[in-house]
């Protein structure tokens, strides 16, 4: 591929914070044409994308209509993210366009993520946090506050559903701190002897902690729900830093509502959440740490998946 003057458009850029790839691609090639969108509105895409012979996108959708107003000029689309269901790969093929993902980048802070929130919710914090911020600790004439018992990860069941690479991470850190971990394969096809493997309703009863590191796909669509929600333990934690739509979330929050367990989440059905989300309820807000789908973005995981992306082009375009 003609390397000089390469047209490279970024779709939206502020899906990797500040990190603007603009001197980084000016090393590999100072002839690049090079522009970055912070976002790009369905409406915007096509012309946006007009002349360009690299594309770089994370969630911007490029269909088959797209593709094919772009074919014969289009020759790479850089996902700068693992997942590829935004670019129709059948209709890339078709129009002899290369599409080119990163993996793996973010399995570490997704995991120290994971680790971060069994912790926080294993302490109560959110309640905590809320009572000494609020000026109600200042106001006690008591030193301390044990409201709500606070508990030890050691000894604890822990429960992973995906046994990947990040829950295999997660289950060298969950070991690190004394829980026993066990885990269920939604593929049935991960078998790792260091840890006992159980179906799901054995790790649902089981576990005292449950952290979710899967795909999505029809046979994780929807698994926990009403009829297996009711399965956690008094005092359970639910952790869901796989995809969203693989935890009913309006079930869920009902299911918070009824007794004592707590949740968090760093992915949801739809993102941003809504405005009227069942878990943006005040009534369990002590029951809940929610993050905005940031456990992939740690600073050191974007700067493994930016080293990716730019692999990606310069083995393209041969430099």
């Amino acid at each position: 591929m003609q390397k000089k003057n390469t047209r490279i458009v970024f779709l939206d850029s502020l899906t990797l914070g500040k990190n603007s790839l603009k001197e980084r691609l000016e090393a590999i090639n100072p002839h690049f044409s090079y522009i970055e969108y912070p976002m790009t509105a369905l409406k915007e895409t096509l012309e946006r994308c007009k002349g360009a012979e690299i594309i770089l996108t994370n969630k911007v959708v490029l269909d088959s209509g797209i593709l094919a107003e772009l074919k014969g000029t289009l020759k790479l689309v850089c996902i700068t993210a693992t997942g590829m269901n935004n670019v129709d790969l059948e209709a890339a093929n078709k129009f002899g366009i290369v599409v080119k993902n990163v993996a793996g980048y973010s399995t570490q802070s997704v995991a120290q993520h994971t680790l971060m929130m069994a912790l926080a919710l294993s302490a109560k914090l959110p309640f905590y946090d809320k009572y000494c911020k609020s000026g109600e600790y200042a106001q006690n004439p008591l030193f301390t506050n044990l409201s709500y018992p606070l508990n030890l990860i050691q000894n604890k069941q822990w429960g992973i559903i995906g046994f990947g690479n990040i829950g295999q991470c997660v289950a060298k850190l969950a070991s690190a701190f004394g829980a026993k971990v066990s885990y269920f394969s939604t593929s049935g096809k991960n078998a790792n002897p260091s840890y006992p493997r159980k179906e799901l309703e054995a790790l649902l009863k089981e576990s005292q902690i449950i952290s979710i590191h899967a795909p999505l796909n029809p046979s994780t669509q929807n698994l926990i729900n009403a009829g297996n929600l009711g399965l956690l333990q008094e005092g359970a934690i639910l952790i869901n830093v796989g995809r969203g739509g693989i935890v009913n979330e309006e079930e869920l929050a009902q299911e918070l509502k009824k007794r004592e367990i707590c949740a968090g989440f760093d992915v949801f059905i739809k993102e941003p959440m809504v405005q009227n989300h069942p878990l943006l309820d005040k009534e369990i807000a002590d029951k809940l740490v929610l993050t905005p789908h940031n456990a992939w973005g740690y600073e050191e995981s974007k700067e493994i998946l930016i080293d990716g992306i730019l692999k990606n082009i310069a083995e393209f375009v041969g430099a």
